[in-house]
């Protein structure tokens, strides 16, 4: 049989003390018990004072010399596991005993900790209660809304949508569950558009898609300045635009719940206005009213929300009335935000820079999901002009920080505005921009640009080349 040593005997005994020694120390350590770093014993619960009084108790008596076996014990065992155990807990003994100078010192550090943690306790309790009182007064707000809405508003569209009751329930935002049935009624229905319709153009657009994919070459009548390639492009166009359509929501893509809705809204479009197309951006709009429409009434918003002036002028890539929008925001700009307005200046830096993408996707793609749909809900009050204030809004928020950039930190940071920009805030900005200038309010100020550009390619030939 193997000899085992002494030496080896002596080690084993005292790592086996070590541990059992560090399993009760980590239960008994009083840092750890008041900051429930671990659980606490049932029979291990003390209050302060009683610890206090234990504290001193034990500070208070003759400490017995060690033995040398003692002292080597000690300093295996001792291992501090918290501040708190430093203050509270006697120093080894192998080392000199606190004074009382100390021990007092101590203790007051002691108590102030425990006065931290329970303000800490209380400010954290006072959050959470403010938060939930928050969170009730806005759901009880809401429900308000939708009842107001439902049994005052809608019944009585004609009447009251203009009202000033109105207009501010709707700055306030429309409650999620009227929304959709607000944008259909604010939108209107000017081209007249049916649900028949609809499916005529859906179905249309199938046979087409189908037709493409088998290599048919066929050309209907009212397309006909339109090549088999330019459709074609346009299918495949509207295939990776749906799949980059709000990713992270993973619903528009492919295999989504609404992939086949977008798609077919999408396609129908191309086929009722063939003249216009797909233009990218497109599939953002339509993507927000699926969110609040069925597929059939989200198509009849969005024809008609794309026929309005500011959409079809982005939309047809009309240059010269792209400009004259151009124009007429720089008006206000320079009137409201006069500073920002002449560093921007300074740098080059031009409207079409930021605006093309906020107009073009109505900022669906630039702001927060829940942001956007607040301001569609004021621009569909508004119209057009919202658009612009709002871009004002924005530039005003953060006008403190743009001043102190250059010209590519301001283009990339206007191109991918915060992910967490804050809705009040946002529209408290808005709030403060006049659309008016020199007596003169947006709709005015753009009728004018118009006709001056008009004016000068009369007179000059060669502007309209």
């Amino acid at each position: 049989m193997m000899a085992i040593s002494p030496a080896l005997l002596f080690m084993d005994r005292n790592l086996l003390a070590r541990k059992q020694s560090a399993r009760l120390d980590k239960h008994n350590d009083l840092g750890w018990k008041l900051f429930g770093k671990a659980p606490l014993r049932e029979n291990a619960q003390k209050d302060s004072k009683r610890i206090q009084k234990e504290y001193e108790d034990k500070a208070g008596r003759p400490s017995k010399p060690p033995s040398p076996k003692q002292n080597v014990r000690k300093n295996l065992d001792f291992e501090p596991l918290s501040t708190t155990a430093l203050i509270l807990e006697d120093r080894p003994a192998n080392l000199p005993a606190k004074p009382a100078e100390e021990a007092q010192k101590h203790r007051q550090q002691y108590e102030e900790m425990v006065v931290q943690a329970k303000k800490r306790e209380l400010k954290e309790a006072q959050r959470r209660k403010k938060q939930l009182e928050e969170r009730c007064r806005v759901e009880e707000s809401i429900g308000n809304a939708v009842l107001t809405w439902n049994n005052e508003i809608l019944p009585n569209w004609e009447t009251m949508w203009c009202s000033r009751k109105v207009r501010d329930l709707w700055w306030q935002g429309i409650p999620p569950s009227v929304r959709g049935k607000v944008w259909s009624l604010a939108i209107g229905n000017e081209l007249n558009i049916t649900h028949e319709l609809f499916d005529i153009c859906l179905a249309r657009a199938k046979e087409r898609w189908r037709s493409l994919s088998t290599g048919g070459s066929e050309v209907e009548n009212e397309d006909a300045g339109f090549s088999a390639a330019d459709r074609e492009a346009s299918l495949e166009l509207i295939k990776l635009d749906i799949s980059r359509t709000f990713p992270n929501l993973c619903i528009f893509q492919q295999g989504g719940p609404y992939h086949d809705m977008l798609h077919s809204i999408l396609g129908a479009y191309t086929c009722y206005r063939p003249d216009v197309g797909y233009v990218q951006g497109m599939s953002f709009i339509a993507a927000v009213l699926i969110l609040n429409l069925d597929t059939a009434d989200a198509f009849i918003a969005f024809s008609n929300l794309l026929n309005k002036p500011c959409q079809m002028a982005f939309f047809r890539v009309d240059h010269g009335l792209m400009l004259t929008y151009f124009a007429a925001f720089e008006v206000f700009f320079e009137e409201n935000l006069p500073k920002l307005f002449a560093h921007f200046k300074k740098n080059n830096l031009t409207p079409d820079i930021y605006l093309i993408d906020w107009i073009f996707t109505l900022y669906s793609k630039s702001l927060p999901l829940d942001l956007a749909c607040r301001i569609w809900d004021v621009f569909c009050r508004d119209g057009e002009e919202f658009l612009f204030r709002t871009a004002l809004g924005i530039l005003k928020l953060f006008e403190d920080i743009l001043t102190k950039m250059d010209f590519i930190h301001m283009a990339q940071f206007l191109t991918r505005l915060p992910e967490d920009l804050p809705a009040e805030e946002l529209f408290a900005s808005i709030a403060t921009i006049q659309m008016q200038s020199r007596n003169k309010k947006w709709a005015q100020v753009l009728t004018a640009l118009q006709k001056d550009s008009r004016e000068m390619e009369k007179g000059s030939p060669s502007l309209r080349h």
